[in-house]
């Protein structure tokens, strides 16, 4: 099936016409957020500049931005915590991040696939990571496919 060459466009104009909110910056910091959440109660900007290897001053931008969009509550010099929004989008990001890592551990017969999956769970949708699930869940119970290791 070939498109009309008027409905291509670039990355940037296929994310500027997305309705979506968060920047792929934005959905790395909130998932690491959510995941120190679960590891400690208190989250500092301290905390997650180390966690993401990047600047405090780069992480309280990005907090602030998080924060207007409702999934952070955040005080200059305090504690980030995750709003009820942060939570469940939170739990959608690292659910997305295993997801694909999982598969392409199993697809490149792998143990860490960290820095694939890095550069590419920003540009799924949501109904092509539950059809990778499935998909991932036939090949790891696929004896066929586990033999060609």
């Amino acid at each position: 099936m070939s498109k009309e060459p008027s409905d291509f466009h670039t990355f940037t104009g296929y994310r500027m016409t997305s309705r979506q909110e968060l920047t792929p910056a934005m959905e790395d910091y909130l998932e690491m957020i959510y995941r120190l959440y679960h590891q400690q109660q208190k989250i500092r900007i301290g905390d997650l500049s180390r966690h993401l290897n990047v600047q405090p001053s780069s992480t309280t931008k990005i907090v602030q931005r998080l924060k207007q969009f409702g999934y952070v509550d955040f005080e200059k010099y305090g504690d980030i915590a995750l709003t009820d929004k942060g939570i469940l989008e939170g739990e959608y990001l690292l659910y997305r991040h295993e997801i694909l890592h999982r598969f392409l551990c199993v697809l490149n017969h792998s143990d860490d696939e960290l820095e694939q999956v890095e550069k590419i769970e920003h540009f799924m949708d949501k109904k092509t990571i539950l059809e990778i699930e499935k998909l991932t869940q036939l090949l790891e119970n696929d004896p066929h496919y586990q033999n060609d290791l």
